[in-house]
């Protein structure tokens, strides 16, 4: 299980297991209501368990629900964007 809290000061997201632990961030700035997600990245012990994929469903599921759309800058959410369909109204 991971919980993921967004950090407006830090201008990240970040997923933590249920022991705390900082698996995985997203960094992002935006400007008005474009956000632009500049990086994606996971602990290397904890690759391959859909850690990212889990804060970034997240992450833009908030952004939808703020109004707001996404640029990809950071290469795992373009390719995060291109297989998940349901989420090509957010790109900018």
């Amino acid at each position: 299980m991971i919980t993921v809290t967004r950090d407006d000061e830090r201008s990240r997201y970040e997923g933590r297991l249920d022991d705390g632990e900082l698996v995985t961030v997203i960094d992002f700035s935006r400007n008005g209501d474009v956000v632009d997600i500049t990086y994606t990245g996971t602990k290397r012990r904890h690759r391959g368990q859909g850690l990212a994929g889990s804060v970034t469903k997240h992450a833009l599921d908030e952004i939808r629900a703020e109004g707001w759309k996404v640029h990809p800058s950071c290469g795992y959410t373009a390719t995060y964007l291109d297989e998940h369909p349901e989420y090509a109204d957010l790109r900018v």
